[in-house]
């Protein structure tokens, strides 16, 4: 059995465990995105076909893809999105880790039995009833929390590559959203669409600007 598979079996204390974590805290534009995962049952066929679970970070975008393919074939799971709109009423963390407290519960409810939660990063889920832990890179140590990483991940990747289409000037589709010099370079130009958080963007445009709302570039 792979070590991310032995770390799950060797930290649980229920029957089940339940990795969570989430993508898109970072960037400038998009939603933020969390996945749970939960893998029900352990074969070592299972863990050979998914020999090469990592932290999302650590793979290519084929291997993502290929691996978010089987985790859901394989795997209970929920994926959430938490749109713009509230992560400018509640802030980019309460909002991803609702998201991770949805997708938990979506799982939870599917396994109907004992479960826990284990938690990528250092703080824990809010208004979770489930016993949870947090391991810092938690993505790069447990099966579960790796998998949910590449699930939140090629989920918002290809959200962004699809606002892109409605969007061009800001190349999503290479980016995803994050603050590099073309995106950047593109808000100073265009301006701002509805998927931008304005809240990321104050040391971005002058603070006297009048941002207009780009509804159709």
């Amino acid at each position: 059995m792979s070590l991310l598979f032995d770390f799950d079996n060797e930290q649980r204390s229920q029957k089940f465990v339940i990795g969570t974590d989430e993508a898109g805290r970072g960037p400038l534009a998009g939603p933020v995105v969390a996945a749970a995962v939960s893998f029900k049952d352990i074969s070592s066929s299972l863990v050979d076909e998914l020999s090469l679970l990592n932290d999302s970070k650590k793979l290519t975008h084929k291997q993502r893809e290929v691996l978010f393919e089987k985790i859901k074939k394989h795997a209970c799971y929920s994926i959430t999105v938490i749109d713009v709109e509230e992560i400018e009423q509640i802030n980019i963390l309460q909002a991803a880790l609702k998201a991770m407290r949805i997708s938990c519960e979506n799982v939870f409810a599917q396994l109907a039995d004992e479960a826990e939660v284990f938690v990528d990063g250092k703080m824990l889920v809010p208004k979770l009833s489930l016993k949870q832990t947090a391991f810092v890179k938690g993505d790069g140590k447990s099966a579960s929390i790796a998998a949910a990483s590449i699930l939140a991940k090629v989920y918002r990747d290809k959200l962004m590559c699809d606002y892109a289409k409605q969007y061009p000037y800001y190349a999503w589709e290479q980016n995803k959203g994050y603050g590099t010099q073309k995106h950047i370079e593109a808000i100073k130009i265009y301006g701002i669409t509805p998927l931008h958080r304005k809240s990321f963007l104050k040391n971005i445009l002058p603070a006297k600007e009048e941002i207009q709302l780009m509804m159709e570039l």
